[in-house]
C-alpha cells in the first residue's frame, strides 16, 4: 500500500480541530475518517481497519486510555495521541500503553501530519505485515488463523507446541518486530481476561524463548531492560 493510499482515522471531538487535521493530511495525500467520541473511533477502527489512529486524550463516552487500551487489545494499529497536558507523566504513560508517538495542544497541525507519515514510514520498514493471516520474522512463520508456529530449521519447518498465551506474546510482538513492547502492554493484549501481574509476563515469555531455543532461534524475544520485549535484536 502506497502512502497515498493510507487511511488515518482522527478521533477528536472538535470538529474544528478534525477538519483542520483532515486537510493537511490530504496535502500530504493521506485519506482521514473522523469519530466524534470514544465508542465511535472504537467502531470505526474496527469497521475501517485505518492504517494509523490520531486519538485525543479528552474524549466523551470513552476517553482516550481507554481506547488506546482496546485498540491495543486488537492487534497493533500504529497510534498518536493527542493530549492537551505537556507532561512527562502523560507522555510516559502514552507509549507505555502502546502509543507510537504523541503531539501536545496546540499543535502544528503540519508537524502532526509530519508525524503521521513518519510513523506510518517506520511501522511499514519494520516489516512482519500481516498477509493473509501469516506473519513472517527470521525463520519463524506465524498462521494466526491456524495459531501454528513453525520454524525453518534449513531442512525444513519444525512446528513448535506453544501454550496460548504463549501463541498470543509471539503474535503480538511479531506484527511489530523491532518496536518494544512493555509488560503492560502485552499483559493487555495477550491476557486481557486475567488478573495476572506483569512479571506473570516475564514467565511467560521465558517459557517461550525456551522451545525457540530448542528448535534452533537463540536470542528471542530481546529483553530490553527497563522497558520490555522485542523480537529483533536491532530493537
Amino acid at each position: 500500500m502506497s502512502s497515498a493510499e493510507a487511511l488515518v482515522l482522527i478521533a477528536e471531538d472538535e470538529p474544528e480541530i478534525a477538519d483542520i487535521l483532515g486537510a493537511y493530511l490530504a496535502r500530504e495525500g493521506l485519506r482521514s475518517a473522523h469519530a466524534l467520541n470514544g465508542r465511535q473511533a472504537l467502531e470505526l477502527q474496527a469497521q475501517l481497519k485505518p492504517d494509523l489512529l490520531l486519538l485525543d486524550v479528552r474524549m466523551p463516552v470513552l476517553d482516550g486510555w481507554q481506547v488506546l487500551a482496546e485498540v491495543r487489545r486488537r492487534g497493533s494499529t500504529p497510534i498518536i495521541m493527542i493530549t492537551a497536558h505537556d507532561q512527562d507523566v502523560d507522555k510516559l504513560s502514552a507509549l507505555r500503553m502502546g502509543a507510537d508517538d504523541y503531539v501536545v495542544k496546540p499543535f502544528n497541525p503540519a508537524e502532526v501530519a509530519a508525524r503521521v507519515r513518519a510513523v506510518l514510514r517506520r511501522t511499514r520498514a519494520q516489516g512482519g505485515a500481516d498477509q493473509g493471516g501469516m506473519l513472517r520474522v527470521g525463520p519463524l512463520e506465524i498462521d494466526l488463523e491456524a495459531f501454528r508456529v513453525s520454524v525453518d530449521t534449513g531442512s525444513g519447518p519444525r512446528l513448535l507446541a506453544l501454550t496460548l498465551t504463549e501463541f498470543r506474546l509471539l503474535a503480538h510482538l511479531a506484527r511489530m518486530p523491532r518496536r518494544v513492547s512493555s509488560r503492560g502492554e502485552l499483559l493487555q493484549a495477550c491476557l486481557p481476561e486475567s488478573e495476572a501481574l506483569e512479571r506473570t509476563v516475564d514467565s511467560h515469555l521465558s517459557k517461550l524463548r525456551r522451545k525457540l531455543e530448542e528448535a534452533g532461534v537463540q536470542g528471542l524475544p530481546v529483553s530490553v531492560r527497563g522497558v520490555g520485549y522485542c523480537l529483533e535484536g536491532g530493537c
